[in-house]
């Protein structure tokens, strides 16, 4: 076997929402692996963080704003790396949000708008502007779907919204749909479906509205649901990730990896 295959030198990556949480695990493990690893996130202080981190294990990052909902934003975002770079190689569309978690008959439109402005109209619009500086190919594009898009969960009380898992089941099909476009081009397009990995901002608006008690209630129903017993930390995504971005998965496109503990394999 090539002790090549999972390396990334010379390759050029753009993680979304990379400032924090799992896009900042994304990051690091890219370029550690050898990528140059452009750092978007509307937090740019997060960025710079993210940035900061790689080089201290000298990788190579640079942090760029964006805010994922703004087509201006966007735009800019990939003139400024067209400008540096004659092409990139890997996507990670990982720039999500939730929001409080009440259920769906008491849910309001301008959360609905919110979440899917952010976990779908921002994924399309910064696919879009990839594909122009990855064709003619190869190329890697790997979506940060959920676990909460491949089924429903509701365990007595509100644990997610319907807007995010509405989202998420989006991701893939806007990740099939766009791998059947582009395999011809050898750009390969698969999701990622984590399950409740901790160490994240993600959670925090339904953490806020649930309290302590409310927490602990939330974190009890996970671990008898999880066969692993435990939540995930975002650093355990960082080897898919690798794999996915690597010649190591150059025959895989089009696939929902779920990254959850065994979570989807237990029948309820």
């Amino acid at each position: 076997m090539n002790d090549k295959l999972f390396r990334l030198d010379g390759k050029v990556a753009v993680v979304t929402g990379a400032g924090n949480g799992l896009g900042r695990s994304f990051a690091l493990g890219l370029a550690a692996f050898g990528a140059t690893v452009i750092c978007a996130d509307k937090n740019l202080a997060g960025a710079d963080e993210t940035v900061s981190l790689a080089r201290q294990s000298r990788g190579k990052a640079e942090a760029m704003p964006v805010d994922v909902t703004d087509e201006t934003s966007v735009d800019d975002l990939w003139k400024r790396i067209a400008g540096e770079f004659p092409r990139i190689d890997v996507l990670i569309n990982n720039a999500g949000i939730n929001t409080n978690t009440p259920r769906t008959h008491e849910y309001s439109v301008a959360d609905w708008d919110r979440v899917m402005a952010v976990n779908l109209r921002g994924v399309f619009m910064t696919t879009r502007k990839a594909l122009a500086l990855m064709l003619p190919g190869p190329g890697s594009i790997i979506n940060i779907s959920s676990i909460m898009g491949l089924r429903g969960y509701f365990p007595g009380f509100a644990a997610m919204s319907i807007s995010y898992s509405t989202s998420k089941a989006g991701i893939i099909g806007f990740t099939r749909q766009v791998a059947a476009e582009y395999a011809a081009e050898q750009i390969r397009v698969n999701a990622i479906a984590p399950g409740w990995h901790g160490g994240t901002a993600l959670g925090a608006e339904r953490r806020a509205a649930a309290g302590a008690e409310g927490g602990k209630q939330f974190e009890a129903a996970l671990s008898t649901r999880i066969p692993m017993k435990h939540r995930g930390v975002p650093d355990d995504l960082a080897g898919l990730v690798v794999y996915l971005a690597s010649d190591a998965s150059h025959y895989v496109t089009g696939q929902v990896i779920a990254h959850d503990g065994g979570w989807d394999s237990m029948v309820v």
